[in-house]
């Protein structure tokens, strides 16, 4: 359902130099910022709103758009990475990315929470080592939202974060209800892992979606200062109680001017991936994209001190 957040339970069980087109954040617009000189950000995209088209064709409309850094979820149902991945699936991606002129640096991929756990731990060591190869850093999952998996979701973040650390990849904890329902729970779960190669990738739509309105990101974002390394681009609305995040940012709840620039005040440094769009054809979802593009560099102020 792609109306809802992405990670349902089957596609979680199945899975800072200036580039061009980074924006140079200098204070405008309401948002100010931690250094005097301007910081380079990187804007990129999920296929999440290409979802029903190949990857191929999804990653050229997300550079058509503007965007430099991809996050790779699932297209046509089918995960362009994951754990079983082949050198054949590695290689498509390097190829698809570098034609496009994309860098693959977020992968959507939670850890098997089922099952012998040693098994999984090394499958998901061995997604990690996948990650490397294919030039991803961030492996970004969704926690759990059953209570009875809690321990073993830590115990397998404790045994994984080390050699994702000594890899260069950073595992992401995204809000997602359960173990990451607000700012506050991404911060305890941050700090019960505890380890380098384990940070946090914050998604202000989420905090809304969640919590059904009850939590604002505008007042939750600042318990995740210094933990979080990435953000995502995401807007939601509550209508009689029913969230909505398929809409372009903007469009919603977020008072995105007010959380971006307490995440920049409190250390963040990007990158930014635009999750959803909304949109009814392919058509709409690209002028979209590139609308949100836009929106994103203004209100990032991109000019040099």
């Amino acid at each position: 359902d792609w109306s809802s957040d992405v990670c349902s339970s089957d596609l979680y069980e199945a899975e800072h130099h200036a580039a061009p087109g980074a924006v140079a954040l200098a204070g405008h617009h309401g948002i100010a910022t931690r250094k005097d000189e301007p910081v380079s950000f990187e804007l990129g995209a999920t296929t999440r709103p290409w979802h029903d088209m190949s990857f191929e064709d999804a990653c050229a409309a997300i550079a058509d758009a503007g965007y430099t850094d991809l996050a790779i979820f699932a297209n046509k149902g089918e995960h362009p990475l994951s754990a079983q991945s082949t050198p054949a699936d590695v290689d498509r991606v390097k190829r698809v990315t570098a034609q496009t002129g994309l860098n693959p640096s977020m992968l959507l991929a939670g850890p098997r929470l089922s099952g012998d756990m040693a098994e999984a731990v090394t499958e998901y060591k061995g997604l990690v080592d996948i990650c490397v190869e294919a030039g991803v850093k961030y492996l970004m999952e969704c926690g759990v939202s059953d209570e009875s998996l809690y321990e073993r979701y830590y115990e397998t973040m404790i045994e994984v974060a080390p050699y994702a650390a000594e890899k260069g990849i950073e595992i992401q904890l995204k809000p997602h209800g359960g173990i990451s329902l607000t700012g506050a729970d991404l911060k305890k779960a941050h700090a019960r892992v505890g380890l380098p190669g384990y940070t946090i990738c914050y998604d202000p739509g989420n905090i809304i979606y969640y919590t059904k309105g009850e939590n604002r990101p505008e007042t939750d974002v600042h318990e995740v200062d210094g933990i979080v390394t990435t953000c995502i681009i995401k807007d939601c609305t509550v209508d009689d109680g029913k969230p909505e995040v398929n809409l372009m940012p903007g469009e919603g709840l977020v008072d995105f001017p007010d959380v971006l620039g307490k995440l920049i005040k409190g250390g963040f440094d990007g990158p930014f991936y635009v999750e959803c769009l909304g949109g009814d054809n392919h058509a709409e979802v690209n002028a979209r994209a590139k609308k949100v593009h836009a929106w994103l560099g203004e209100l990032l102020a991109p000019h040099s001190a």
